[in-house]
């Protein structure tokens, strides 16, 4: 068997010596011994698949920072011969992390399977039959078979390959298309190429043409996994993961001026060095959002299984939250707003006569190309099957979208034609004379203009036109090239007809509904897609050409962005610009497409969405699947994005709110109190039983408000929410602070277990009325996130009654303390309702 330090000898020599090498044969591999290789080489994967050890992963969430500083502070427990305290933290750590280990699981495993709904798939033979298996169970010796517009899932050497054209631009920085040959190869001669001719390697996509290859290397194997690290590089990060850093970064600030704030006071009134210290570092954890991470994973992963029933498949989750943020949609015009069943409608001459020699050229180029069949191909080939028995393929230019054109080589009764077909507007500008019964006549400017009147006339009715020409070639060339694409001899037009989807009309009017502004980008001519647009009622406010924008500076094109929707006859590099351009002017964009072209811009988007029939290089581009082409599905994926983005708020704004606030005043009461304000141990079963209640947040329900507009990440909003809110509930702490003080004459456990209650009760039911922007009586919250709320509210008023309080140094409370306490309470909740009202008149009056 080849070991992967012959890899490189492979391409030298015969394919039945690279076959002999593999220990394979041209008909593949057979299971067993394909699941033996698996097992030896490992998956097909540049990276390391599959999560670790259940229990190593939960062992590694001890490694983090705010739980290593709870074990630390276990440990000066047990020392100083605290025991109540150092089984109470420990138990605080075990609960917090198993939590959020087996929230975070279930979330990780709920996204995988997503995943692997749209994983890819390669055709491979094993047991002499063509199979579909994932990439990632290819081994070095089996067989597998590419077409066009897949993507090469390995190193391959290739044993017959028909018109094959690759890009490799990944390992070559070639933007041009390879030509790829089954040829022997002498000593010397492949090793010298830096990518052999014979070869095709994972990171490829196959452009045109039809292959069959054996797999000589996987996974890190491969040469892309050998420069796997050099050619990573991070993605720019989203608004969404910035927001969350910035947000961390806020709080970090926060928590090391209150931390140290409360340390230096505590010291200067000579309290107890270590008390001083473990309130300093209770404090800490108290002010840390420490179920962030899992908040937002758990919540993304809910809304991914979410979208999974709406028929969106995620791929990446932070791509919810830019799909919740789109605030414009680019997309294609086939298959979109068009049924994509395309129907030939008649093939004309430059007259406007039926013809049936274009037609004839028509077909014979669809059944010769071996590129990816485009719709119009298809309609071509079930239209009327034209007698080909006589004809023979020479050669093939592949399509591409620079060109916008096929040409195919063909040869009957030793007379060589070259046939091209391709945009009206460029077969017409390489054509030099027109077909007529009588002859080939030149093309001067009046039968130009009598060319262009025709195509614009089908064009504002609807219809998409294909050229159709021809010349021949001398008998002994054996190879066309782009160079021969000139001097043809015009036959007619191909004429097609797209009709609009009947629910397309639907999808658009909610797509505007829910703020995303469509702009519609394609290849196609500006006439056609007009009239596409009219008849759906799609109001167009303006159009732009490729070669006006192949004109045009980019300072230029963004002064024209707003007022233009329809984008035309548009290259994939085109389409990418645009959709960088739109970034640039703080646009949130999602781009639909499905086809090889397709890819740049589905990289260069806010999040890239393409449908389950598209080639193999779009869905790997792609952050979104959706199973079925539909706008219609597209606006529930919005909303769910939306759903989704929102969850994710409620905690941040419960974080910065309520949480902020008791951790304020916490930190403000050490400087007129005798006594620390809550004891270590005290704040950290606080905080879990906050963090428990908190838990349901992703399971909440969202208003439709929320859901109505793009929603985008601020943090000046979510700093203002802070600075606000923190000192409305820090007021009332102090308001408890004097109740207990003042008219209860409370003692240092009193205090304490007076302040704990109202500290829970007040920030666990806030977020009744920080979850939604209306009225919180209005709004009804998810039953877990209710159910989990009040049952802590239960256990904060019951705790000091058990056994288990008296461990933490709580005492039963008063019942007329216990009724100014939910009195108190109550006149807190409705304060926030009443600043929440205005927080957010003032904040639509400021974006106003």
């Amino acid at each position: 068997m080849l070991q992967a330090a012959d890899v490189t000898s492979i391409w030298v020599g015969t394919v039945a010596e690279a076959l002999r090498r593999l220990d394979s044969g041209e008909d593949g591999l057979a299971s067993p011994e394909a699941a033996v290789r698996l097992e030896t080489f490992g998956r097909n994967e540049l990276e390391e698949r599959g999560r670790r050890h259940i229990f190593l992963d939960f062992l590694s969430r001890f490694r983090n920072p705010l739980v290593l500083i709870l074990l630390a502070a276990a440990v000066v427990s047990a020392v100083t011969q605290q025991t109540a305290d150092f089984f109470i933290i420990i138990s605080i750590v075990v609960v917090s992390v198993t939590l959020d280990f087996v929230q975070e699981r279930r979330a990780g495993t709920a996204a995988g399977r997503l995943r692997e709904r749209v994983a890819i798939t390669a055709t491979v033979r094993r047991d002499g039959m063509a199979l579909e298996v994932a990439v990632g169970e290819l081994v070095p010796g089996d067989v597998i078979l590419l077409t066009a517009g897949d993507l090469v899932p390995a190193d391959c050497r290739l044993i017959e390959a028909r018109d094959l054209f690759v890009n490799e631009s990944l390992l070559t920085g070639e933007s041009f298309p390879a030509e790829k040959q089954a040829r022997d190869s002498l000593a010397g001669e492949e090793r010298e190429a830096v990518v052999p001719a014979n070869a095709a390697f994972m990171g490829s996509s196959v452009v045109s043409g039809v292959a069959r290859a054996v797999v000589v290397a996987t996974g890190r194997a491969t040469q892309l996994g050998r420069i796997a690290g050099s050619l990573a590089k991070a993605p720019p990060p989203t608004a969404f993961s910035v927001g969350i850093r910035d947000f961390g970064n806020l709080i970090v600030r926060v928590t090391l001026l209150l931390v140290f704030f409360a340390l230096i006071v505590n010291l200067t009134f000579d309290r107890p060095l270590i008390e001083s210290f473990l309130f300093a570092l209770a404090l800490a954890v108290g002010l840390t959002p420490e179920l962030l991470p899992m908040v937002v994973s758990v919540t993304l992963a809910h809304g991914a299984v979410r979208m999974s029933r709406r028929e969106v498949i995620v791929k990446r989750l932070s791509a919810i939250h830019d799909l919740g943020s789109m605030d414009t949609l680019c997309s294609d015009k086939t298959g979109t707003l068009t049924e994509a069943r395309i129907r030939l409608v008649e093939t004309v001459d430059l007259g406007g006569a039926p013809s049936r020699r274009t037609l004839e050229l028509a077909y014979i180029n669809a059944v010769f190309e071996t590129g990816l069949k485009s719709p119009l191909d298809a309609a071509i080939l079930e239209a009327a099957p034209v007698a080909i028995a006589t004809w023979k393929k020479i050669d093939e230019v592949p399509f591409d979208f620079e060109r916008r054109r096929v040409s195919v080589l063909a040869e009957r009764d030793g007379v060589r034609t070259l046939i091209v077909k391709g945009a009206p507007e460029d077969v017409l500008r390489l054509a030099a004379a027109y077909e007529t019964d009588a002859g080939p006549r030149a093309l001067d400017p009046a039968a130009r203009e009598k060319a262009r009147e025709l195509a614009d006339r089908f064009g504002g009715e609807g219809f998409r036109l294909l050229g159709i020409a021809s010349k021949e070639v001398a008998p002994e060339r054996d190879h066309a090239g782009v160079g021969d694409e000139a001097d043809l001899t015009l036959a007619g037009f191909a004429v097609f007809l797209d009709p609009p989807k009947e629910d397309a009309r639907a999808a658009l009017s909610e797509l505007a509904g829910l703020g995303v502004a469509i702009k519609i980008v394609t290849g196609d001519d500006e006439r056609v897609t007009e009239h596409v647009c009219r008849e759906l009622g799609l109001e167009i406010s303006g159009v732009l050409t490729g070669s006006e924008l192949t004109a045009m500076s980019d300072e230029a094109l963004s002064a024209r962005l707003g007022e233009v929707n329809l984008f035309c006859r548009m290259t994939p590099a085109l389409k990418a610009r645009i959709i960088r351009a739109l970034r640039r002017r703080g646009h949130v964009v999602g781009y639909l497409g499905d086809g090889i072209n397709d890819a740049p811009s589905l990289h260069a988007a806010d999040v890239g969405l393409s449908v389950e029939g598209a080639v193999d290089v779009a869905k790997e581009a792609a952050a979104m699947i959706l199973l079925r082409n539909d706008l219609g599905v597209l606006a529930e994926g919005v909303r769910e994005g939306r759903r989704t983005f929102a969850n994710v708020m409620k905690y941040m704004m419960m974080a910065t709110s309520s949480n902020f606030g008791n951790m304020f005043s916490m930190a403000g009461g050490v400087l007129f109190l005798p006594f620390l304000p809550m004891l270590p141990v005290q704040i950290l079963l606080n905080n879990l039983l906050y963090d428990f209640s908190e838990a349901t947040i992703p399971l909440d329900r969202v208003d439709d408000a929320m859901i109505r507009r793009p929603q985008k990440w601020s943090m000046k909003q979510l700093t203002r929410f802070m600075l606000i809110f923190g000192p409305v509930s820090s007021l009332f702490d102090f308001l408890t602070f004097g109740l207990l003080l003042w008219i209860f004459q409370a003692n240092e456990v009193l205090f304490h277990t007076g302040w704990f209650v109202e500290s829970l009760v007040t920030q666990v039911l806030v977020i009744f009325v920080i979850r939604t922007r209306g009225a919180a009586w209005r709004s009804l919250p998810h039953r877990a996130l209710a159910a989990t709320s009040f049952l802590v509210v239960c256990v904060a008023v019951v705790l000091p009654f058990t056994g288990i309080g008296g461990l933490v140094g709580l005492a039963p409370l008063p019942p007329g303390l216990l009724l100014l306490l939910a009195a108190m309470t109550a006149a807190y909740l409705l304060v926030v309702e009443a600043m929440k009202r205005w927080f957010y008149a003032r904040s639509a009056g400021d974006a106003g």
